[in-house]
């Protein structure tokens, strides 16, 4: 709980800040902007090309998709066996299966296992979740919600234009290039204001309160997202003898909450906006929580 605490005390504040007039209604957006467009492509571009590339460079790449394989499967079983309605089946079919792999997890990763994990953690979130969102969890939106249908060609432009997408494959192909000396001191003391930043924003957008009759969804949803999942690849791994640092970060990463990104466009889209931000919210309260007890287990 040491480890959390300052993510905690950071979230509380942003969370306070909303009640402070002097804060335009919109501050989380502009805070989110910044964190895409500029701190988290530095962290990548610092990160990334000091990767060491080895066979257990894999598991980043796979995990994340079996994460949501498992998970889609899990919640269309779960959804049927309880008789949730079409809206809250979308629902959870984006937010559990997306876990919350960058604003969150990036910080994590590099609070639990230092500098020498994120690159790992960077890997999970770009080449897994962030794909899985434009690939997967469009066609959920699309299927199950009520705005209109992105072409592919739309998903495909969006992808290759998202900033820390293109951070990513430049960082790939200056892998073990030396960066001036002033260009890693930019590209570090920019990253470091990534973690503040993104504690804030989701502090000052998280929405606590909901009806009564979606507080089971809710709960089965966070329990599934935060410990079933995790420790379901926890002992396949344990199974395979998988323990490289590479695979405990990406475990580490199954254990995130459900994705801020996700539960804002499922609200969009029409599919239970109330469940969907509060998964968001309260899956990131908990996950202070659950994440050191799933590293203890790591």
């Amino acid at each position: 709980m040491e480890t959390v605490f300052p993510f905690f005390i950071l979230m509380l504040t942003g969370l306070v800040l909303q009640h402070v007039k002097v804060f335009p209604t919109e501050t989380d957006k502009s805070l989110n902007l910044y964190v895409i467009y500029i701190a988290l492509p530095a962290l990548i571009l610092q990160q990334v090309p000091k990767l060491d590339f080895n066979g257990n460079i894999m598991a980043p790449f796979l995990m994340p998709w079996l994460v949501v394989g498992f998970s889609a499967l899990a919640v269309l079983l779960l959804c049927r066996v309880m008789g949730w309605s079409r809206e809250t089946t979308g629902s959870l079919l984006l937010m559990v299966p997306l876990g919350n792999t960058s604003f969150l997890g990036i910080p994590m990763v590099e609070r639990f296992f230092g500098a020498a994990g994120v690159p790992y953690a960077i890997l999970y979130d770009q080449f897994g979740s962030f794909l899985a969102l434009s690939s997967y969890g469009t066609f959920v939106l699309a299927f199950y919600g009520t705005g209109g249908r992105p072409t592919p060609l739309a998903i495909v432009k969006k992808t290759l234009l998202f900033p820390p997408f293109i951070a990513l494959i430049t960082a790939l192909c200056l892998h073990n290039t030396p960066f001036p000396a002033w260009l890693d001191t930019l590209f570090a003391m920019t990253a470091k204001s990534m973690v503040p930043v993104v504690m804030v924003a989701i502090g000052f957008q998280m929405r606590l309160l909901m009806p009564r009759e979606e507080l089971l969804p809710l709960g089965a949803a966070l329990v599934l997202r935060l410990l079933i999942t995790p420790v379901v690849f926890l002992t396949a791994c344990r199974i395979l003898q998988l323990s490289a640092p590479a695979v405990k970060v990406s475990l580490l990463e199954t254990a995130m909450p459900p994705m801020v990104t996700a539960g804002a466009l499922a609200s969009i889209a029409g599919l239970k906006p109330r469940l969907s931000s509060a998964l968001a919210a309260y899956g990131i309260l908990a996950s202070f929580f659950t994440l050191p007890l799933i590293y203890s287990w790591l």
